[in-house]
């Protein structure tokens, strides 16, 4: 963040946030993956900052059995978790609304002999016909930056396939209220869990650059409900011990005291059989 940078908590729309996270990720994407690709893995799936994987915490089909697929990853960056799942039989679409994302994606499949298929595109509106799918799934990739995240919702449950699953990781309502540093002053709550203005970051002509959406816990759940899903589980990864690396605010400090990242599994009804 540039000393140039203005950061508030205000209201900012779906389009403007779009604009900002289109910007913001294209220009991060080559440095995001310097940072992170160690971490991640080229072809990894890799939950959160705690580092728990899909072959751990098997959410996306039963028995922790990885799906056959079709399998659509939304906000895939670099297409990492996809990469992973193809390797293992899965038939995988990979999408990102960045098309630096998916280039630094090209540019890990380089030589592949089958690259992930990619398709860019926003997370809020899929150009995917309905039951497409049998998983749908992000790992932060698209919840915590979408302004209108029910709509998220309502489109991941059209385009699954009746009993499909829709499994999302994103920020966990609680750290909004702590402030996002990795040392013991990360401990102490500064403001209301229940403010959902977004954090915002500016430029200096007040453009939005970057924007991080919350939602209260409950409120994740109501956006869940009302697309027609059903809450299967909600998994809240802890802190484990292998793991003393900091990611931005996330730290060994922080996470094994507080929850950071929150794993929502949800189920599409079966069609009616009767």
């Amino acid at each position: 963040m540039s000393e140039s940078t203005q950061v508030s908590r205000d209201p900012v729309g779906q389009a403007e946030s779009t604009r900002a996270q289109r910007y913001w990720w294209d220009r991060e994407a080559a440095d995001y993956y310097t940072e992170h690709g160690a971490f991640l893995g080229d072809a990894g799936f890799i939950w959160g900052p705690e580092g728990w994987s899909e072959a751990d915490l098997g959410l996306l089909g039963p028995g922790g059995v990885a799906p056959k697929g079709p399998v659509l990853e939304i906000g895939a960056g670099a297409a990492q978790c996809s990469r992973w799942l193809r390797a293992r039989g899965t038939t995988v679409v990979a999408s990102d609304l960045s098309g630096g994302m998916l280039a630094q994606s090209q540019a890990i499949d380089w030589a592949a002999a089958q690259p992930v298929p990619l398709v860019q595109c926003d997370g809020a509106r899929l150009p995917f016909a309905e039951a497409a799918f049998e998983v749908v799934f992000t790992a932060y990739g698209v919840v915590p930056f979408v302004a209108d995240s029910a709509r998220v919702m309502r489109e991941a449950a059209r385009v699954l396939c009746p009993g499909g699953r829709f499994v999302f990781a994103t920020t966990h309502p609680i750290r909004w209220a702590f402030p996002d540093v990795p040392g013991a002053a990360g401990l102490t709550a500064h403001q209301s869990y229940w403010d959902t203005r977004p954090y915002v970051e500016r430029d200096h002509r007040g453009e939005v650059t970057y924007v991080e959406h919350h939602r209260t816990l409950g409120e994740r759940v109501r956006e869940i409900v009302a697309a027609g899903l059903v809450l299967l589980d909600l998994v809240e990864p802890q802190w484990p011990e292998r793991n003393e690396q900091e990611w931005g605010g996330w730290s060994p400090t922080r996470g094994r005291v507080l929850p950071g990242t929150a794993i929502f599994v949800c189920g599409k009804p079966p069609a009616d059989v009767s």
